[in-house]
């Protein structure tokens, strides 16, 4: 399973400097491999739905991908004068259409989609202890939700703020997107849980039992945050990687998504604040200049390309 996670990416950027392109037909190949073994040979047919949606999301984000970068999408979403909203809805669109191809693949093997965790869920089903957490027998998750968005949202903040140290009129200026922020925080929050969390725990937690599916779905974000994730390297892996826990154990005990959904969102809006804050900087930097004006100046371009790219967090790594 590794050999279609980011792995081989951190190995082959670390020797070669980059990530071949070749790279992605070769997880999907393996994909299509271990789906074709799974089909005939009986011992490891069970694998067959975890390896059958994996090989859908493949095939969707790089669908995604091509869509992002023609010049018809190119042209509505990155073309002169883009505001904030539009760029951003430029990334946000097709995540929805891969979310959706996730579930209309979960739909035809689960059945029903209260077997790939798309409902809220029981909010205040017991939560499991965890005495290093300081949660005891008998606690719910209705107590606790709460409590780990608050701590997901600043455990985010505080390294966000340290990194950027926006001024008050900066703030104020990035306000009038919040709209935008928090729309677009709730659709990559329920974007990412389903087509990385749902996708894999629905198909595995029956084959391999919940720990194990637990453990392989945070192996595979914390890796996926390595390369790609903001902030990226070890500490970006740690991070996603303790996340990736609390919010795969919400929906396996909850057998919903809701309390997964909130915290990442909850995180989410920092991010996107960030991004907000970003973007109303380089307005700034180039005295109020239309974004073809931007992408003329080399220092503004690295700016605005460094906005777009944390936007896309680990979506370059389909795990």
């Amino acid at each position: 399973m590794l050999l279609i996670s980011d792995l081989p990416d951190i190995c082959l950027d670390a020797l070669l400097g980059q990530v071949p392109g070749w790279l992605f037909w070769g997880k999907v190949g393996l994909l299509a491999l271990c789906l074709g073994l799974c089909l005939i040979w009986q011992a490891v047919r069970s694998l067959w739905q975890y390896s059958f949606i994996m090989l859908i999301l493949y095939l969707a984000l790089r669908t995604s991908t091509w869509i992002g970068n023609t010049s018809c999408w190119q042209g509505h979403f990155a073309g002169p004068q883009v505001s904030f909203l539009r760029a951003y809805l430029g990334v946000n669109i097709p995540d929805l259409g891969v979310a959706f191809a996730v579930i209309a693949g979960l739909w035809l093997i689960r059945h029903h989609r209260d077997n790939f965790f798309l409902t809220k869920g029981r909010l205040d089903a017991r939560i499991k202890p965890v005495r290093w957490l300081g949660i005891r027998e008998g606690e719910s998750w209705r107590t606790f939700g709460w409590i780990f968005a608050l701590v997901a949202g600043l455990g985010v903040l505080v390294p966000t703020m340290i990194d950027l140290r926006p001024t008050a009129d900066l703030l104020l200026r990035a306000a009038p997107l919040l709209p935008a922020v928090l729309l677009f925080a709730a659709v990559n929050a329920f974007t990412e849980e389903v087509c990385f969390r749902a996708s894999m725990l629905s198909t595995l937690h029956e084959v391999v039992g919940k720990r194990h599916a637990l453990l392989i779905s945070v192996v595979f974000f914390g890796l996926a945050h390595y390369l790609y994730g903001s902030p990226p390297g070890m500490i970006g892996l740690l991070m996603t990687g303790f996340l990736a826990r609390l919010l795969g154990k919400s929906m396996l005990e909850t057998k919903g998504m809701f309390w997964a959904w909130f915290i990442h969102f909850v995180a989410d809006v920092v991010i996107f604040v960030s991004y907000a804050i970003l973007w109303v900087q380089v307005w700034l930097f180039n005295g109020a200049a239309t974004l073809s004006s931007l992408i003329g100046s080399d220092s503004s371009t690295i700016m605005f390309s460094r906005i777009l790219h944390r936007a896309r967090d680990f979506r370059r790594s389909p795990i």
